[in-house]
């Protein structure tokens, strides 16, 4: 199986037809969603019209079934009226009405005690033993006393004809065991010329009987109808143990059920209409309608799984049938896309060869037209551009390599014409450091003790790179010469200027600034070249900058007078000097460090030592550029004459 995935995931083909098939699948859900919406709601709008017809049709045929039994013992009270006189003939007036009245299980003639005089009983009983034997008795008795019953005693208590409730009477069968029958009777008052009343008369209609008789006839195979008297006991059910001893609403006594609840109200209240609900676990639905004339009402029981089992094979046949057409469609999608992507996949293959360094693998030619063939050929062109491309790299690389081993030769003769040895802590405490952004750079320093002064410099090249590294190597020549004759600073100015400006045609020049000071006195002379003022320390812990007058960088004009200044004693007054790439470094987001954060750093602590001072500034750069690239060259150098 993990294997069959993993072909899967590796093959175009397989993720193609895959998808086609997703697609296709959800479009036949939708439409099989949709389409099973609608016929489920034609399929119920079928079944209310069926389980309706049928329901007035088995209503139409209790009618008439109750209709005959009223007509019945219409006729019977005719006949008992005319012949009060002959108890005799009630026999035969009961007999009689049974044979001749479809559907009657019993007919009783009854009358109150002592009606007849000397009979303190008298009941006119014909009933069947079985399906074709009448049998006609005198029922009452000392063991049978129907006064007290209620098919006898509502016609008495109400004056008028009614339905009884269902109730369970005896009969005798050949073996004189009595056993007892569920029925209800449709009764009728007999009253004497002055309107007392005399007796009754009681046509019995078997329930069990009742029951198979409506429930012939069904709209589903396993539907049925039910019948309830006004008092919600069952007259029809096909289950006979629930005749006559339950009502609707047996089943909400131990569960509560309020559909079976609603149900049954809307039913006792003379109610039509259709319920869903469940009975016996099961969904279905309920249509009743009311008989007014008796205050019963039926309804016909159909379990939903009978109503939409044909809508529910048919769906799960279009789902087996589209199942097997989704099988169907990926294997054709994969066999027809598996032919079509066989050139990719032999342009893969050799796509691969070339990526393994066999760049003289040799493509086939594709003569299709379609994306396929455009795809080869644009390949096969990759192919021969890429074999051109890799021999120009090569060539590119070796030179690169070789001129980043002149650079890294240059950047070591660049950095050892810079002073790496600082004097001791003597007289002088002085350290310095030089950070190239590039591989070489342009800016320098240097210092030089001689005939009791400490001459120095600092100088920032136009430009980076090797033209900058070539002119500061010449500026630094300049100067180490120059400083040889001791002249004042303004007379190295000038030869540094004048050397610089002959034959610059590249337009390139330097700030510099030139100090001398007097290591005995302390007084310190200077020349600023259009360079940064340095920054002191002050003797209240603060830091501030030199007040300096600028000249024009060097290099610029020829034959330019230079101005310079002079401060009376700077012994013990740490002062640092530095270019730009200090105050102008920048972070990511290009703020620069600045030259109030600069003297703050410088500031923030007691001086230690030169080396110490300038570790802290080169920190607080750090900080600041947070990993950002180095736009400038980074140059300080800091001193202290001691006293």
């Amino acid at each position: 199986m993990k294997h069959f995935l993993d072909s899967l995931r590796r093959s175009l083909s397989a993720k193609l037809s895959i998808w086609v098939v997703l697609f296709t699948a959800m479009i036949l859900l939708a439409s099989l969603f949709y389409s099973s919406y609608v016929a489920r709601r034609y399929v119920r709008v079928e079944a209310v019209q069926r389980a309706s017809q049928v329901l007035e049709n088995s209503v139409l045929k209790l009618m008439n079934i109750l209709e005959d039994v009223e007509l019945a013992a219409d006729n019977l009270e005719w006949l008992v009226y005319r012949n009060l006189e002959h108890p005799e003939l009630m026999m035969d007036y009961s007999r009689s009405t049974v044979q001749g009245t479809p559907g009657l299980n019993g007919c009783s003639i009854s009358f109150e005690p002592y009606y007849y005089k000397d009979r303190y009983y008298y009941s006119a009983y014909s009933g069947y033993l079985d399906e074709d034997t009448i049998q006609t008795v005198q029922e009452g008795g000392d063991d049978y006393q129907y006064f007290y019953l209620s098919w006898y005693q509502l016609p008495k208590l109400l004056n008028q004809p009614c339905w009884t409730e269902p109730y369970c009477d005896w009969e005798q069968d050949d073996s004189s065991d009595m056993q007892t029958e569920k029925l209800v009777s449709y009764c009728k008052p007999l009253n004497d010329p002055d309107g007392n009343f005399i007796g009754s008369i009681s046509l019995d209609i078997s329930l069990n009987w009742l029951s198979k008789t409506l429930s012939s006839v069904q709209p589903y195979p396993h539907s049925y109808v039910v019948l309830v008297s006004r008092g919600g006991t069952f007259l029809v059910h096909p289950d006979p143990d629930k005749l006559f001893y339950q009502t609707i609403y047996t089943g909400t006594l131990l569960d509560d059920d309020p559909e079976l609840e609603a149900l049954g109200d809307s039913m006792l209240d003379q109610e039509e209409g259709m319920r869903s609900l469940k009975i016996d676990g099961k969904r279905s639905y309920v249509f009743y309608t009311p008989l007014k004339s008796t205050g019963w009402s039926m309804g016909i029981v159909c379990p939903e799984r009978d109503i939409f089992s044909g809508f529910n094979r048919l769906r799960w046949l279009v789902i087996g049938i589209g199942l097997l057409g989704l099988v169907l469609m990926f294997i054709v999608c994969f066999r027809v896309i598996r032919q079509t992507l066989r050139p990719l996949s032999n342009l893969a293959v050799q796509a691969g060869n070339i990526a393994d360094g066999h760049f003289d693998t040799i493509l086939p030619e594709d003569p299709r037209q379609d994306e396929i063939g455009t795809l080869s050929r644009s390949f096969a062109h990759m192919q021969t551009s890429l074999v051109t491309y890799i021999d120009e790299l090569k060539r590119t690389t070796a030179q690169r390599e070789r001129i980043e081993s002149e650079l890294q030769v240059a950047r070591d003769i660049q950095m050892g014409m810079i002073p790496r040895v600082f004097p001791d802590k003597g007289d002088i405490d002085l350290f310095g450091v030089m950070v190239p952004a590039k591989e070489v750079g342009g800016d320098l320093y240097d210092f030089y003790v001689l005939d009791g002064k400490l001459y120095f410099c600092v100088g920032d090249v136009s430009g980076k790179g090797i033209p900058a590294s070539l002119l500061m190597a010449m500026a630094l020549t300049v100067f180490r010469v120059a400083v040889q004759q001791a002249p004042p600073v303004t007379e190295i100015a000038r030869q540094l200027n004048e050397a610089l400006s002959a034959e610059n045609d590249q337009l390139m020049f330097v700030t510099m600034f030139i100090g001398a000071i007097d290591l005995k006195t302390g007084r310190m002379a200077f020349c600023n070249c259009g360079h940064n003022p340095p920054a002191f320390l002050r003797k209240d812990g603060k830091a501030s900058f030199v007040p300096s007058e600028p000249n024009i960088p060097l290099g610029v004009t020829p034959g330019y007078v230079f101005k310079g200044q002079e401060v009376d004693d700077v012994r013990g007054i740490p002062i640092l000097l530095y270019t730009d790439g200090l105050n102008e470094a920048e972070n990511e987001a290009h703020e620069p460090f600045g030259n109030d954060r600069l003297l703050e750093v410088m500031g923030s602590a007691p001086y230690d030592d030169a080396e110490e001072m300038i570790g802290r500034m080169n920190d607080a750069v750090k900080a600041h550029v947070a990993g950002a690239e180095a736009s400038d060259d980074l140059t300080m150098l800091c001193f202290r004459i001691n006293h």
